[in-house]
């Protein structure tokens, strides 16, 4: 490639927004492939289902270990450098997985993944965020999402392999963030939206205030979309055995079905939220999304009609992250939108560490409709939540109209 077109390529929005999109799916596809292949070969070398879950825990330890610690470089040294450590940390150590296969060394190197894949979501999220229009941020961050939903989804089936040779599915996820760390080689570094007022005199402590006043609600999906993601692939499997539904049926059709819906409609939801405004949006989604999980209660042994409503409810709410964070793109200035995101990271692991053992809680203590009892309380509640921020922030519109 010769250096004019090189040149011209790192100055194309088009090709650097595809790129980042290729990131996420990269980042996705590392997630979903090490939650299965990893629980099965603990399976198979007898470790039991608690700590294999606390090994799968790990991924959102790592999360929430470096968030805190993620805005500071990328105000300094922009996207382009941090993203290429996250796909180093995650390649390097998807590559070491099958080579060693002690528990506390898997431990750690989910931990490292977890960090990495935080890396590349926080500097994707923001840079895409803030180079796109408020017109077009719904549709771009839509597509944004269903490409972590693809890679995502992509990723369970490399359980498969494993019967071919347990190193394959380690090569493949390795090769793919190497191919991804070419093609990010080709974008020039951006920084993100600064000035003295809100990124100098502001310390951190004072930036997540400002972003909780202006924008708390739409923190939230964050932390619902973990918990719902977490509670269902976590503990659904474990409640189905418990309730005498046909595993398989769970396993391959029904928790699949929930990821490659929200495939189908997270762009036609974003360009909708774009449209009629994203906040009516997500209260209908939490809404029509707590309705359905409560009514699974009823039909959980009727397979069409439990399937039909894990597709429903899949296609509305697998949107819920990106529109929070093109939500919280509308609320908050460019320059806090890297606070807000850090924030949006620790909210999404939090509930997907706070999902599993509430649920797993409520299906010793009440049995049959605990999940679809644990998932829909907890949409009720963000409802709830959406509706009060809509409320405040229309009369503080009002009074501001007052004055004026």
């Amino acid at each position: 490639m010769s250096a004019a077109l090189i040149n011209r390529e790192k100055n194309n929005p088009v090709f650097r927004y595809w790129v980042l999109v290729g990131m996420v799916l990269i980042a996705g596809f590392s997630q979903g492939m090490l939650l299965p292949v990893l629980a099965v070969m603990l399976e198979t070398s007898g470790v039991s289902a608690s700590a294999n879950g606390l090994n799968a825990a790990a991924l959102y330890i790592g999360i929430l270990l470096i968030s805190p610690f993620i805005e500071k470089p990328v105000r300094k040294y922009g996207y382009k450098p941090v993203i290429i450590i996250g796909l180093i940390l995650v390649t390097v150590s998807l590559i070491l997985f099958p080579f060693w296969q002690a528990f506390w060394f898997w431990f750690i190197l989910r931990i490292i993944v977890g960090v990495g894949d935080n890396l590349i979501h926080f500097s994707t999220q923001v840079w895409i965020s803030s180079t796109s229009t408020k017109e077009k941020r719904g549709r771009q961050l839509s597509i944004y999402g269903l490409a972590f939903g693809l890679g995502f989804g992509i990723g369970p089936m490399m359980t498969r392999l494993l019967e071919i040779n347990e190193f394959l599915p380690f090569i493949i996820a390795s090769c793919s963030g190497v191919i991804a760390w070419v093609f990010i080689l080709f974008l020039r570094n951006e920084w993100p939206e600064s000035d003295f007022e809100t990124a100098g005199s502001l310390n951190t402590f004072e930036r997540y205030k400002q972003v909780i006043k202006l924008a708390w609600f739409a923190l939230l999906p964050g932390f619902c979309y973990g918990y719902l993601e977490a509670s269902l692939h976590g503990n659904y499997p474990v409640y189905a055995m418990r309730m005498g539904l046909d595993i398989e049926f769970v396993t391959m059709l029904l928790l699949p079905t929930f990821v490659f819906g929200s495939l189908i409609t997270q762009l036609p939801l974003g360009i909708l939220s774009d449209k009629v405004g994203r906040s009516k949006v997500l209260r209908a989604l939490l809404f029509a999304g707590l309705l359905l999980f409560f009514s699974m209660t009823f039909v959980e042994h009727i397979n069409w009609a439990l399937w039909s409503l894990f597709a429903i409810s899949g296609m509305l709410l697998g949107s819920l992250f990106s529109l929070g964070i093109a939500y919280l793109a509308d609320l908050v200035p460019a320059n806090l939108l890297p606070t807000g995101n850090v924030m949006t990271a620790v909210l999404f692991a939090l509930g997907s560490m706070i999902g599993p053992p509430i649920s797993g809680w409520l299906i010793g203590v009440i049995g049959q409709g605990a999940v679809y009892y644990s998932i829909s309380g907890m949409l009720l509640i963000m409802f709830i939540a959406g509706t009060v921020f809509e409320k405040v922030n229309r009369g503080q519109l009002k009074k501001k109209q007052g004055i004026a």
